[in-house]
């Protein structure tokens, strides 16, 4: 993993669901999205010309199985699809994907599971581990849903003024939020915006949504979850 950012592919058949997976990859610190394709054969290209650390890939794909994708990458891949057949859950697992999430999920669950990869990353990181550190790393690929307000490992998401004030923001918001609405709100940067309100997120404090427009890239926007 070393200093940089990990590198995500994002394979789904649907642009729009592929295109929000990406968005909450990239509210994360630590991850960047450097492909977003919507087929094998688009992502057996992506993966020609790019190093990625880790694809999240759907089964059900218009030219093959996202499973037998996963098989003959050499890199860490999670699943996230619909697919709910024991088979192919089983399928998927021995192609060597290290998680399973089935749709439709809340934007935090895989908030969660790219935070636990990400510690899963830094504990095996070294050439050496520990037995508890092998324990650790396998736990944290399979994380328990965070209740809200409960800290990211990591400390990310602890208590301060500065994410109290981007909470309070949000929450008092009618509509949905971008960072850069949250910047100025505040008078914070927007990366400091982008960090604190990725953790919110992580935690299931704040949502995390995409606005298309007519052109260009969605931008996200946050809003509270309904209680």
């Amino acid at each position: 993993m070393g200093g940089g950012e990990l590198s995500v592919l994002v394979v789904d058949d649907d642009f729009r669901v592929a295109n929000m997976h990406a968005g909450i990859v990239s509210a994360l610190p630590g991850f960047t999205v450097t492909a977003t394709v919507n087929s094998v054969a688009a992502a057996r290209a992506a993966i020609a010309g790019n190093a990625f650390d880790l694809a999240l890939v759907d089964v059900y794909l218009p030219d093959g199985s996202g499973v037998d994708l996963v098989r003959e990458i050499r890199f860490d891949a999670m699943m996230l699809t619909a697919a709910t057949e024991s088979a192919t859950i089983r399928a998927a697992l021995s192609a060597g994907a290290l998680g399973y999430l089935v749709k439709p999920f809340d934007h935090a669950a895989l908030a969660a599971r790219l935070a636990g990869y990400a510690r899963y990353r830094r504990l095996l990181a070294v050439p050496e581990v520990t037995a508890g550190d092998v324990d650790a790393a396998l736990a944290a690929l399979r994380p328990a849903a965070a209740p809200a307000g409960a800290a990211v490992t990591g400390g990310s998401a602890a208590a301060s003024p500065t994410k109290d004030l981007v909470l309070q923001a949000v929450r008092a918001s009618d509509v949905p939020m971008s960072a850069a609405q949250i910047s100025a709100t505040i008078g914070i940067s927007r990366a400091t915006a982008q960090r604190y309100l990725a953790s919110l997120v992580g935690v299931g404090d704040l949502r995390m949504q995409l606005r298309y427009g007519s052109t260009g890239r969605p931008e996200q926007e946050y809003s509270a979850p309904r209680r």
